[in-house]
């Protein structure tokens, strides 16, 4: 009886152990932010460690995007650093965007919302700045004054001729 006691309990305690999964964590080095614009690329590093300590190699992670039905995957390749895994992400269009990093090894990380914005037109008007127009046309203001000054300077009369 105590045989079966003793095999009932160490069951018990070690089948959970056994079968009780690793878990990884994920930063990044850079998060979407306000310069994302569609068609644009937003760069990033994960790194992946296990249980929140241990940097790991060999996997595959994947960058996930969606905004409604529409869903792309960006791999994340290794970088040469341990754990650290580089990924290049574009998203096609302007909205709001969920994205998820799917870390390779045991779970999928989700993170806040971000919104892209629309691609912005380059202006057709060249952009010069206002205070170089205006220095530009008040030392053209001071070469004219001196210049009309010099030419109707009196000229010196001739002593002694």
């Amino acid at each position: 009886m105590k045989k079966i006691l003793f095999v009932f309990l160490a069951a018990a305690v070690l089948v959970p152990a056994a079968t009780a999964g690793g878990f990884a964590t994920v930063g990044l080095s850079t998060l979407p932010g306000d310069d994302v614009v569609a068609g644009g690329t937003w760069s990033t590093d994960l790194t992946v460690k296990a249980h929140g300590r241990t940097p790991i190699d060999g996997l595959s992670p994947i960058v996930r995007i969606r905004n409604g039905e529409d869903v792309r995957e960006f791999a994340a390749r290794p970088t040469g650093t341990t754990g650290v895994y580089h990924a290049e992400v574009v998203f096609p269009a302007a909205g709001m965007w969920v994205y998820e990093i799917d870390d390779g090894y045991s779970q999928t990380h989700t993170f806040k919302p971000v919104e892209v914005g629309p691609v912005t037109a380059p202006s057709s008007f060249p952009t010069v700045p206002v205070g170089g127009i205006a220095l530009a046309l008040l030392l053209a203001a001071a070469l004219a004054l001196f210049l009309r000054r010099s030419r109707s300077a009196p000229q010196p009369a001739a002593i002694g001729r």
